[in-house]
């Protein structure tokens, strides 16, 4: 019998709108360091691929080879003892020509595979589900987790309002602020009524919130409350904050609630350098020369599109290092 023991190599596949490329490719480098035309990702990295609005499905890879024979051979001594099973090939597009396969093939191939493994199938509802795709000349086989569209779910909220980000964008500008949550703290200082932080906390990111607007902080609570969810929201202005945070997303105000003066979107800039390593800024304007004033530099950005409603999403870096920044503070 074959020990299904991970490789510790994953194969991501993507689908998105052509509007929805750059923030698309902007998700993918936060994830693994690199976008891909290919609409596949290989990498070393597991992650859920329920926290991508883009990801659709992630094979654990268990053993691969140079063609399908390969595979069957190595099929052939996978023994499910008592846990049912099933193999399916994922619908892709945007394969390299090479790896291309019509629907009838990778229907008879799911059934090649399916008739070596030792087990009972089971199609409906399989206790393990297998995939099995062609990437870069080569064949892996897995197994295989769909992504769920949670981001989905969150779009009926109690509280909301029109020029508020979607779900989705919200979603993908979490993964791309922190895209490794383990030990990150990060904060939402001009967080409105709460789409980042719903998406945020829903995927287990140590997030807070904060708004100066006690109308849209009891929003906040009220929307992340409503989907069973457990985080802090504060009243208050970002000049107030003392604690230090590892990354700040600042959704820049420009809705009919809140709406910064370009003096006030500098100042809250400049008021997130003492406490937060890292800044993912949402903006309808473009604001370089302000982020550079105060003390950070544009390390990735892309375009975000809701109709004709642009948002740029602009990734940062502090440029002033920590011990420097501490002795001015202390300074002062």
């Amino acid at each position: 019998m074959k020990r299904l023991t991970p490789t510790g190599e994953f194969l991501y596949t993507y689908a998105y709108h052509q509007d929805e490329k750059d923030l698309c490719f902007l998700e993918m480098r936060a994830f693994f360091g690199a976008d891909s035309e290919e609409k596949v990702v290989k990498s070393t990295r597991g992650i859920d691929p329920s926290r991508s609005p883009f990801i659709k499905e992630r094979i654990e890879v268990l053993f691969e080879g140079a063609d399908v024979a390969d595979i069957l051979e190595q099929a052939a001594h996978v023994n499910m003892d008592s846990s049912t099973f099933k193999v399916i090939f994922p619908k892709i597009n945007g394969l390299a020509f090479e790896d291309n396969v019509d629907y009838m093939e990778k229907r008879d191939l799911e059934r090649q595979i399916g008739f070596v493994i030792t087990g009972k199938a089971d199609v409906h509802n399989p206790d393990v589900t297998f995939g099995l795709m062609p990437f870069g000349g080569r064949w892996y086989f897995g197994t295989y987790l769909q992504s769920e569209s949670v981001w989905f779910k969150h779009q009926q909220k109690p509280r909301e309002y029109s020029t508020a980000l979607s779900t989705k964008v919200a979603r993908a500008i979490a993964n791309i602020a922190v895209p490794e949550p383990a030990g990150v703290k990060a904060i939402d200082p001009c967080c409105g009524i709460g789409t980042v932080l719903v998406e945020a906390l829903s995927m287990g990111i140590d997030i807070v919130g904060r708004d100066i607007n006690p109308l849209v902080v009891d929003g906040s609570r009220e929307n992340i409350a409503h989907f069973g969810l457990t985080g802090r929201v504060d009243l208050g202005p970002i000049a107030d904050i003392r604690q230090q945070y590892d990354v700040a997303i600042i959704d820049m105000p420009y809705n009919l609630y809140t709406h910064a003066t370009p003096d006030e979107q500098q100042e809250i800039l400049s008021h997130a350098l003492p406490f937060a390593e890292k800044l993912l800024v949402v903006t309808i304007e473009s604001i370089d020369h302000m982020i550079e004033e105060a003390g950070f530099t544009v390390t990735d950005r892309c375009i975000a599109k809701k109709g004709l409603f642009l948002r740029e999403i602009l990734v940062c870096e502090r440029t002033i290092k920590p011990a420097i920044l501490v002795e001015e503070l202390i300074e002062v």
